[in-house]
Protein backbone atom coordinates (compact mmCIF):
# COMPACT_ATOMS: atom_id res chain seq x y z
CA UNK A 1 0.00 0.00 0.00
CA UNK A 2 1.42 3.05 -0.67
CA UNK A 3 1.83 6.15 1.72
CA UNK A 4 -0.25 8.58 1.84
CA UNK A 5 0.84 12.06 0.05
CA UNK A 6 0.78 14.84 2.60
CA UNK A 7 -0.18 18.31 1.59
CA UNK A 8 -0.45 21.94 2.57
CA UNK A 9 -2.05 24.93 0.91
CA UNK A 10 -0.74 28.70 0.19
CA UNK A 11 -3.38 30.92 0.39
CA UNK A 12 -5.50 28.49 2.03
CA UNK A 13 -7.91 31.03 3.48
CA UNK A 14 -8.61 31.94 -0.04
CA UNK A 15 -11.48 30.55 -2.66
CA UNK A 16 -9.18 28.41 -4.22
CA UNK A 17 -7.00 27.40 -1.50
CA UNK A 18 -9.91 26.71 0.90
CA UNK A 19 -11.41 24.64 -2.27
CA UNK A 20 -7.97 22.89 -2.62
CA UNK A 21 -8.05 21.53 1.06
CA UNK A 22 -11.26 20.34 0.67
CA UNK A 23 -10.24 18.38 -2.50
CA UNK A 24 -7.36 16.73 -0.54
CA UNK A 25 -9.25 15.64 2.12
CA UNK A 26 -11.53 13.89 -0.05
CA UNK A 27 -8.90 12.55 -2.56
CA UNK A 28 -7.99 8.77 -1.47
CA UNK A 29 -4.18 8.64 -1.04
CA UNK A 30 -3.50 12.45 -0.27
CA UNK A 31 -4.22 14.11 3.63
CA UNK A 32 -4.13 17.94 4.21
CA UNK A 33 -1.90 18.66 6.81
CA UNK A 34 -1.54 22.42 7.04
CA UNK A 35 -2.16 26.13 5.04
CA UNK A 36 -0.04 29.04 4.83
CA UNK A 37 -2.04 32.66 4.56
CA UNK A 38 -0.82 35.79 5.27
CA UNK A 39 -4.42 36.96 6.31
CA UNK A 40 -3.48 33.78 8.77
CA UNK A 41 -5.49 35.41 12.45
CA UNK A 42 -5.03 31.66 14.05
CA UNK A 43 -3.22 28.93 14.36
CA UNK A 44 -5.69 26.61 12.48
CA UNK A 45 -7.69 26.33 9.82
CA UNK A 46 -10.85 23.94 9.25
CA UNK A 47 -11.24 22.14 6.06
CA UNK A 48 -14.90 23.18 4.25
CA UNK A 49 -17.14 20.37 4.44
CA UNK A 50 -15.34 18.32 6.98
CA UNK A 51 -14.63 18.53 10.92
CA UNK A 52 -11.11 17.86 10.39
CA UNK A 53 -8.84 21.40 10.83
CA UNK A 54 -4.75 21.44 9.87
CA UNK A 55 -2.44 23.62 11.33
CA UNK A 56 -2.62 27.56 9.59
CA UNK A 57 0.61 29.56 9.45
CA UNK A 58 1.06 33.11 7.61
CA UNK A 59 4.18 32.15 5.79
CA UNK A 60 5.29 28.87 4.51
CA UNK A 61 8.57 29.34 6.24
CA UNK A 62 6.86 29.51 9.70
CA UNK A 63 4.41 26.68 8.43
CA UNK A 64 7.81 24.28 7.66
CA UNK A 65 8.48 24.90 11.43
CA UNK A 66 5.50 23.13 12.36
CA UNK A 67 4.65 20.27 9.71
CA UNK A 68 6.80 19.51 6.34
CA UNK A 69 4.32 18.15 3.71
CA UNK A 70 5.38 16.43 1.03
CA UNK A 71 3.61 19.03 -1.95
CA UNK A 72 2.50 22.64 -1.59
CA UNK A 73 -0.13 23.98 -3.58
CA UNK A 74 0.15 27.41 -4.58
CA UNK A 75 -2.12 29.79 -6.17
CA UNK A 76 -0.81 33.17 -5.83
CA UNK A 77 0.63 35.68 -8.22
CA UNK A 78 3.81 37.60 -9.12
CA UNK A 79 6.86 37.41 -6.61
CA UNK A 80 4.76 36.47 -4.32
CA UNK A 81 4.23 33.11 -6.25
CA UNK A 82 8.12 32.79 -6.90
CA UNK A 83 9.22 33.90 -3.43
CA UNK A 84 6.88 30.88 -2.09
CA UNK A 85 8.12 28.41 -4.72
CA UNK A 86 11.17 28.76 -4.46
CA UNK A 87 11.25 28.87 -0.78
CA UNK A 88 9.33 25.24 -1.05
CA UNK A 89 12.24 24.00 -3.18
CA UNK A 90 14.43 25.44 -0.98
CA UNK A 91 13.25 23.50 1.88
CA UNK A 92 12.82 20.03 -0.08
CA UNK A 93 9.29 20.39 -0.90
CA UNK A 94 7.38 19.96 -4.33
CA UNK A 95 4.95 22.14 -5.39
CA UNK A 96 2.03 22.16 -7.49
CA UNK A 97 1.62 25.62 -8.84
CA UNK A 98 -1.51 27.84 -10.35
CA UNK A 99 0.27 31.04 -10.07
CA UNK A 100 0.06 33.41 -12.45
CA UNK A 101 2.51 36.56 -13.27
CA UNK A 102 5.55 35.17 -13.45
CA UNK A 103 7.95 35.76 -16.18
CA UNK A 104 10.44 34.33 -18.71
CA UNK A 105 12.92 34.80 -16.24
CA UNK A 106 10.88 34.21 -13.10
CA UNK A 107 10.47 30.52 -14.55
CA UNK A 108 13.89 30.54 -15.55
CA UNK A 109 15.30 30.97 -12.07
CA UNK A 110 12.43 28.24 -11.02
CA UNK A 111 14.23 25.78 -13.54
CA UNK A 112 17.29 26.07 -12.63
CA UNK A 113 16.53 25.74 -8.56
CA UNK A 114 14.29 22.65 -8.84
CA UNK A 115 17.05 20.89 -11.09
CA UNK A 116 19.69 21.45 -8.69
CA UNK A 117 18.07 20.66 -6.22
CA UNK A 118 15.97 17.69 -8.10
CA UNK A 119 12.92 19.00 -6.19
CA UNK A 120 9.64 18.64 -8.56
CA UNK A 121 7.61 21.66 -9.27
CA UNK A 122 4.36 21.30 -11.81
CA UNK A 123 3.38 24.92 -12.93
CA UNK A 124 0.00 25.12 -14.86
CA UNK A 125 -1.85 27.88 -16.34
CA UNK A 126 -4.66 25.86 -15.83
CA UNK A 127 -5.72 22.56 -13.89
CA UNK A 128 -9.14 21.98 -15.73
CA UNK A 129 -8.74 18.98 -17.55
CA UNK A 130 -11.19 20.24 -20.75
CA UNK A 131 -9.05 23.16 -21.34
CA UNK A 132 -6.28 21.11 -21.20
CA UNK A 133 -7.88 18.95 -23.96
CA UNK A 134 -9.02 22.01 -25.71
CA UNK A 135 -5.46 23.15 -25.86
CA UNK A 136 -4.40 20.41 -27.53
CA UNK A 137 -7.59 19.76 -30.12
CA UNK A 138 -6.81 23.76 -30.85
CA UNK A 139 -3.04 22.62 -31.93
CA UNK A 140 -4.15 19.89 -33.99
CA UNK A 141 -7.05 21.95 -35.44
CA UNK A 142 -4.96 25.11 -36.49
CA UNK A 143 -3.21 23.80 -39.37
CA UNK A 144 -6.40 23.06 -41.15
CA UNK A 145 -7.94 26.79 -40.81
CA UNK A 146 -6.88 30.66 -42.34
CA UNK A 147 -8.26 32.56 -39.52
CA UNK A 148 -8.84 32.37 -35.56
CA UNK A 149 -10.28 34.12 -32.80
CA UNK A 150 -9.73 33.35 -29.25
CA UNK A 151 -12.09 34.70 -26.62
CA UNK A 152 -12.32 34.09 -22.91
CA UNK A 153 -14.23 35.37 -20.28
CA UNK A 154 -13.57 35.37 -16.14
CA UNK A 155 -15.19 37.06 -12.97
CA UNK A 156 -14.34 40.11 -12.33
CA UNK A 157 -11.71 40.04 -9.14
CA UNK A 158 -9.18 38.50 -12.11
CA UNK A 159 -6.11 40.73 -12.45
CA UNK A 160 -4.72 39.82 -16.00
CA UNK A 161 -5.63 39.90 -19.42
CA UNK A 162 -5.72 38.23 -21.53
CA UNK A 163 -5.71 34.58 -19.37
CA UNK A 164 -2.54 32.48 -19.02
CA UNK A 165 -4.57 29.40 -20.37
CA UNK A 166 -5.67 32.43 -23.16
CA UNK A 167 -1.94 32.64 -23.91
CA UNK A 168 -1.05 28.93 -23.56
CA UNK A 169 -3.85 27.85 -26.13
CA UNK A 170 -2.69 30.57 -28.58
CA UNK A 171 0.87 29.65 -27.98
CA UNK A 172 -0.22 26.06 -29.13
CA UNK A 173 -2.57 27.09 -32.31
CA UNK A 174 0.58 28.79 -33.69
CA UNK A 175 3.07 26.05 -32.97
CA UNK A 176 0.83 23.54 -34.56
CA UNK A 177 0.07 25.78 -37.63
CA UNK A 178 3.70 26.43 -37.99
CA UNK A 179 3.09 30.52 -39.00
CA UNK A 180 1.11 33.35 -38.11
CA UNK A 181 -2.81 33.03 -39.05
CA UNK A 182 -4.34 35.43 -42.02
CA UNK A 183 -6.28 38.68 -40.31
CA UNK A 184 -8.66 40.71 -41.79
CA UNK A 185 -7.15 44.75 -40.60
CA UNK A 186 -10.30 46.67 -40.75
CA UNK A 187 -9.71 50.08 -42.68
CA UNK A 188 -11.69 51.73 -40.17
CA UNK A 189 -12.28 51.13 -36.07
CA UNK A 190 -14.66 53.63 -34.75
CA UNK A 191 -14.06 52.33 -31.58
CA UNK A 192 -9.84 51.39 -30.82
CA UNK A 193 -9.22 48.28 -29.99
CA UNK A 194 -12.50 46.56 -30.78
CA UNK A 195 -10.58 43.95 -32.70
CA UNK A 196 -8.90 42.65 -29.70
CA UNK A 197 -5.03 41.96 -29.14
CA UNK A 198 -3.02 40.10 -31.96
CA UNK A 199 -1.06 37.14 -31.10
CA UNK A 200 0.52 35.55 -34.44
CA UNK A 201 -2.44 36.97 -36.37
CA UNK A 202 -5.22 35.53 -33.32
CA UNK A 203 -7.26 38.03 -32.27
CA UNK A 204 -7.50 37.53 -28.46
CA UNK A 205 -10.23 39.24 -26.92
CA UNK A 206 -11.39 39.24 -23.25
CA UNK A 207 -14.11 39.67 -20.96
CA UNK A 208 -14.52 40.49 -16.85
CA UNK A 209 -17.93 39.87 -15.25
CA UNK A 210 -19.62 38.63 -12.24
CA UNK A 211 -21.41 35.42 -12.28
CA UNK A 212 -18.45 33.80 -14.44
CA UNK A 213 -15.73 31.45 -13.68
CA UNK A 214 -13.65 30.92 -16.77
CA UNK A 215 -14.75 30.29 -20.42
CA UNK A 216 -12.21 30.17 -23.63
CA UNK A 217 -13.60 29.73 -26.93
CA UNK A 218 -11.96 28.98 -30.20
CA UNK A 219 -13.05 30.41 -33.54
CA UNK A 220 -11.56 29.40 -36.74
CA UNK A 221 -12.38 30.46 -39.80
CA UNK A 222 -11.63 29.24 -43.47
CA UNK A 223 -13.77 29.51 -47.04
CA UNK A 224 -17.43 28.64 -46.29
CA UNK A 225 -17.05 27.03 -42.86
CA UNK A 226 -16.31 27.64 -39.30
CA UNK A 227 -15.23 25.63 -36.48
CA UNK A 228 -15.50 26.72 -32.92
CA UNK A 229 -14.25 25.09 -29.54
CA UNK A 230 -15.45 25.93 -26.03
CA UNK A 231 -14.54 25.02 -22.52
CA UNK A 232 -16.53 26.36 -19.18
CA UNK A 233 -15.42 25.90 -15.84
CA UNK A 234 -18.79 26.28 -13.88
CA UNK A 235 -17.09 26.30 -10.85
CA UNK A 236 -13.47 26.00 -8.59
CA UNK A 237 -13.99 22.40 -8.19
CA UNK A 238 -13.59 21.94 -11.77
CA UNK A 239 -10.22 22.19 -11.11
CA UNK A 240 -9.61 19.80 -8.37
CA UNK A 241 -9.00 17.02 -10.23
CA UNK A 242 -6.37 18.27 -12.13
CA UNK A 243 -5.01 19.93 -8.95
CA UNK A 244 -4.80 16.23 -7.01
CA UNK A 245 -3.68 14.46 -10.80
CA UNK A 246 -0.82 17.05 -10.53
CA UNK A 247 -0.06 16.39 -6.62
CA UNK A 248 0.48 12.33 -7.46
CA UNK A 249 2.83 13.36 -10.55
CA UNK A 250 4.97 15.85 -8.79
CA UNK A 251 6.34 13.85 -5.70
CA UNK A 252 7.89 11.69 -8.50
CA UNK A 253 9.82 14.64 -10.49
CA UNK A 254 13.05 15.71 -9.96
CA UNK A 255 12.46 18.90 -12.69
CA UNK A 256 10.18 21.93 -13.29
CA UNK A 257 7.23 20.67 -15.46
CA UNK A 258 5.38 23.50 -17.36
CA UNK A 259 1.52 22.40 -18.46
CA UNK A 260 -0.82 20.04 -17.43
CA UNK A 261 -0.46 18.72 -20.69
CA UNK A 262 2.85 17.62 -20.03
CA UNK A 263 1.48 15.53 -16.98
CA UNK A 264 -1.58 13.69 -18.85
CA UNK A 265 1.03 12.51 -21.82
CA UNK A 266 -0.65 15.16 -24.32
CA UNK A 267 2.71 18.11 -24.09
CA UNK A 268 5.40 17.77 -26.94
CA UNK A 269 7.83 14.77 -26.76
CA UNK A 270 11.54 15.30 -25.51
CA UNK A 271 14.33 15.33 -27.79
Amino acid sequence: MSPEITVAVNGALGRMGSTVLSAAAAEHGVTPVGGADIAASSDSVTIFGTSMSVPLAPSLTELFAITKPDVVVDFTNGEAAKESILTCIDAGVRVVSGSTGLSPEDMEEIRQRSSSTRVGVISASNFALGAIVLMHLAGIASKYFDYADLLESHHEMKVDAPSGTALSIAEAMIEGRGSRFEQNVADLQTLPGTRGGDFEGINVHSARMPGRVARHEVVFGALGQTLTMIHDSANRESFMPGVMLGVKHVVNDTELVVGLANVLGLGKSKP
